[in-house]
């Protein structure tokens, strides 16, 4: 199973942005993100202490139900 982050980076660069695509931008630039996780409490307890933005937190749940789907 790839990362969370490797799985996210697939959303990064659009040229009309979305929501999913500035959290993917935001934590490609973020150097503390744990990139190599796979777990979930992990990647959230991060976010909530370093949301890039006020809705973050939704659209990394709205993503993580997206990448468990796809990942499994």
């Amino acid at each position: 199973m790839r990362s969370f982050y490797h799985f996210l980076l697939t959303y990064r660069g659009k040229k009309k942005p979305t929501d999913q695509s500035q959290l993917a931008d935001c934590v490609f630039y973020d150097v503390g993100f744990p990139k190599h996780s796979t777990d979930y409490d992990e990647v959230s307890n991060y976010l909530e202490w370093n949301s890039p933005f006020p809705n973050a937190l939704q659209v990394f749940d709205e993503l993580w139900d997206i990448y468990v789907t796809k990942e499994k």
